[in-house]
């Protein structure tokens, strides 16, 4: 274990930066049995971020590890398909983003709405939305005959089908309107001007980021000739994760927190004191910015709560980083007082899409991701003294 000084020399980086390794779940913190107002810092996980560790980091955010023509991450901007994301959040629809990342004709047809009615009627149970999603997608696969056609154009359709069924369980709802953003705008915003128009921004940017943790799983899934629906299943159970979609529930954790000081500043300095993370600031593929997080706060200018923005302005000032689009998100639920898992739901209803289009291009390289292991435990009595095990 390391002392926060220690470690971050150890890395040449920050105090600032290490809590925001700390805060990203890439560096574990734990209390410090010998002084209960500091922390220390795992050795394992501080050398695992070391310079010249790229090559043993290709699956923990290194190089690139396989192909893929969806999404460009390019200094300050992202980019699905060669267009600009931020462009595509101020002008497209969420079924015109679908179609690109896709490439393929989408029509709502007959079974997709009569499946619809059927979900509907389940009722939520009080589930949030990740698990009823989850848990129903197995079902509607097995009655769906077309599930395992995996043609380019077929599985495009099979997208458009668990869209729909998946904005229906969001918004727990068989009457869908013209587009997503429409359902869930009726169903949790019925009055709010410009909420549309933010629902729509929200799942246009959340609709793909390259090759996160659950595209990772969406195609290890697709690689294995498994159906979409048991894709954007495995895409549900990785993005509701803390250390990924599920960050939006600790950002808002920690807002509840915050809002009860009176010294915003001195809390959340406080909370870095005790080694605790500020959750929702800094990307390590963006030292500039999260340009998602910058275009949907830049939506909401004007309708954020004061609070909010000043977490936003402590924040950055406190880590030198800027907020994420975890951070983003919960802000657009407090702005339009959005049920309480709506974060999440807007992240993983919006990033079905790439993970659907993830699938099409493992299903076109009909190839199974097999990656090896490096062994490093014991060996049995019986192993040659020096036998190599990888």
């Amino acid at each position: 274990m390391l002392t926060a000084p220690d470690a971050a020399k150890r890395l040449g980086v920050s105090l600032a930066t290490l809590y925001a390794y700390v805060s990203r779940g890439l560096i574990r913190s734990f209390p410090d049995p010998e002084n209960p107002r500091s922390r220390l810092y795992a050795e394992e996980d501080v050398d695992r971020r070391m310079p010249g560790k790229a090559a043993e980091r290709a699956l923990h955010g290194g190089g690139p590890v396989l192909d893929s023509a969806i999404t460009l991450i390019d200094g300050d901007h992202l980019y699905y398909r060669g267009h600009d994301v931020a462009d595509l959040a101020r002008t497209a629809s969420v079924e015109e983003v679908a179609s690109l990342i896709w490439s393929g004709a989408m029509t709502r047809d007959a079974f997709a709405l009569t499946t619809l009615h059927v979900i509907a009627g389940r009722g939520s149970d009080g589930l949030p939305f990740v698990n009823r999603g989850a848990s129903i997608l197995p079902i509607v696969a097995a009655r769906d005959p077309l599930a395992y056609d995996l043609r380019p154009h077929a599985v495009a359709q099979t997208g458009w089908r668990i869209l729909n069924l998946l904005t229906s369980v969001a918004a727990e709802t068989a009457e869908l309107a013209d587009t997503v953003d429409e359902t869930l705008q009726k169903k949790w915003s019925p009055r709010r001007f410009g909420a549309r128009d933010l629902i729509r921004a929200a799942l246009i940017l959340c609709a793909d980021h390259e090759l996160n943790v659950s595209s990772f799983v969406a195609r290890c899934i697709a690689s294995a000739g498994s159906n979409p629906y048991a894709v954007v299943a495995g895409g549900l159970a990785a993005i509701e994760g803390n250390k990924h979609g599920g960050m939006t529930a600790r950002v808002a954790m920690m807002l509840d927190e915050l809002v009860r000081s009176r010294d915003l500043r001195g809390a959340m300095a406080e909370r870095m004191r005790r080694g605790e993370a500020i959750f929702g600031f800094g990307h390590p593929l963006y030292p500039n910015g999260d340009p998602r997080s910058e275009m949907l706060l830049g939506m909401l200018a004007g309708h954020l709560p004061k609070f909010i923005s000043d977490v936003a302005a402590a924040g950055e000032e406190l880590l030198g980083e800027k907020p994420t689009i975890d951070f983003a998100l919960v802000a657009l639920a407090r702005a339009l007082r959005l049920p309480g898992d709506a974060p999440l739901t807007l992240f993983a209803l919006g990033r079905t899409i790439g993970w659907v289009g993830h699938a099409m291009e493992q299903y076109a390289r009909d190839e199974i991701i097999r990656p090896r292991a490096r062994y490093v435990g014991p060996r049995s009595a019986g192993s040659p003294a020096g036998a190599r095990s990888d």
